[in-house]
């Protein structure tokens, strides 16, 4: 999938709509009626994109603008609002509170997808690299499993960013050695061993970094 999107409307109608159009173009669409339902699924993984509709049942769309970028583990997420509300005050309260950008109901379906389509282009050139549950912030030296901070230290950070850069591909030890330490020896070899034992147990899954005997890693 080229990404992936979480569309927040209550109008099921709207909202199959969107899914079915953006899913056609290759993304993955999660579709969500209520605040309560999308941030139980925001803690479990974090989207590329979010469609977000104002006037939901339970949540008003400023109150859930906030609490996203109130998180920084959300600072990537691209946020458009679709809303019915058409003042002027309205569109400028969403764009200050975060919000990327603003489409009014009714809208053109093929507007949205364009907007999206341009949109998704421009967070292909961020410095985010993402694999699975893990995520690598290259700007912000930030790395995450599963939406949690990892506590790493510079090179476990180095060590990680090449091996969830690799996209599941094995990377050996001489690789990892030549690209942080420059050409290393036996004693170096190890200390790539003792990095990767560091980075299984602060990840907290010990089978998320896959040892390749003989050649190197994998992330799985």
């Amino acid at each position: 999938m080229e990404g992936l999107i979480y569309s927040v409307e209550d109008d099921k109608d709207i909202s199959k709509i969107i899914n079915l159009t953006l899913s056609k173009q290759g993304y993955q669409v999660e579709s969500f009626y209520d605040g309560k339902t999308f941030f139980s699924r925001l803690d479990e993984k974090i989207p590329e994109m979010i469609l977000l509709d104002m006037m939901l049942p339970d949540y008003d769309g400023l109150e859930i603008l906030k609490k996203i970028r109130s998180n920084p583990l959300y600072d990537s997420v691209f946020i458009i609002i679709i809303s019915a509300k058409r003042m002027l005050i309205d569109k400028i309260d969403g764009l200050d509170y975060g919000a990327d950008d603003y489409i009014e109901k009714p809208f053109d379906i093929l507007e949205l997808m364009s907007r999206v389509n341009s949109k998704f282009r421009r967070i292909k050139k961020t410095n985010e690299v993402v694999y699975k549950d893990l995520v690598i912030n290259k700007e912000f030296h930030i790395a995450t499993y599963k939406n949690i901070k990892l506590e790493l230290t510079v090179k476990e950070f180095e060590i990680l960013q090449i091996l969830v850069k690799a996209q599941g591909r094995v990377v050996s030890r001489d690789e990892i050695l030549n690209k942080i330490w420059g050409e290393g020896d036996d004693l170096q070899s190890r200390t790539v061993d003792m990095h990767i034992k560091s980075l299984r147990k602060k990840i907290g899954n010990e089978g998320i970094i896959e040892t390749v005997y003989g050649v190197g890693y994998k992330v799985v």
